[in-house]
């Protein structure tokens, strides 16, 4: 009869055996963020399977939720779901970050795990929005980009409905002009929603629906 291996940390905390881990960290001394062969950590492993009781665990022993691996993986990159992405950002995952091959987790999840990706996206605009280095009542940089892409599809929709008898000249002059001013006061509103949103003093936290 086949003697059967004692579970490694690393296979421990994939299988969610909290028993194990514990064991492996307090009695044998065991890393939280000691990488396999692989650069695989046990944090990487808890956050792929989605054992959030691990992660606390790992994480009260020292796990660091932004450790990574050979290739610049953090435990982020190998969630597939909403809950543990959420654990992990609550507890100071970083979202605005790339790996060693310039891809963000946000960009890694896309293809396979869309639904996760745009809850980063939501998760990093909030960041953005209530950075300590933000200057007060500014705009975000995501807020500003939707308001790029806003005047410039107004823009091409007034260049496509002004009069075709007018010169081209003046017909672009006029639709510049009403676009812009336009844009000013969509500006001027959006600064004075930043200012009175940011008086309240709490920090802004997305939240799954």
């Amino acid at each position: 009869m086949a003697i059967q291996r004692a579970k490694n940390i690393w296979v421990a905390a994939g299988d969610g055996d909290l028993a194990r881990v514990t064991e492996l960290v307090e009695t044998h001394g065991l890393n939280a963020n000691t990488p396999d062969d692989y650069t695989y950590t046990p944090m990487h492993a808890a956050a792929s399977y989605g054992h959030i009781h691990i992660l606390q665990y790992l994480i009260s022993k020292g796990g660091d939720v932004n450790v990574t691996d050979d290739e610049g993986d953090t435990p982020l990159y190998t969630v597939e779901n909403i809950e543990t992405a959420q654990f992990l950002i609550e507890h100071g995952a970083v979202v605005d970050r790339t790996n060693n091959a310039g891809i963000s987790p946000i960009q890694h999840l896309r293809e396979e795990f869309p639904h996760i990706a745009t809850y980063l996206e939501t998760v990093a605009s909030s960041q953005t929005d209530s950075s300590p280095n933000a200057v007060p009542g500014s705009v975000s940089q995501h807020s500003q980009n939707i308001a790029s892409e806003h005047l410039t599809n107004d823009l091409m929709a007034r260049i496509s409905t002004l009069g075709e008898d007018e010169p081209e000249e003046e017909v672009l002059r006029r639709a510049v002009t009403e676009s812009v001013l336009e844009s000013l006061a969509r500006g001027q509103s959006m600064q004075e929603e930043s200012t009175e949103g940011g008086s309240g003093g709490g920090e802004k936290r997305a939240r799954v629906l």
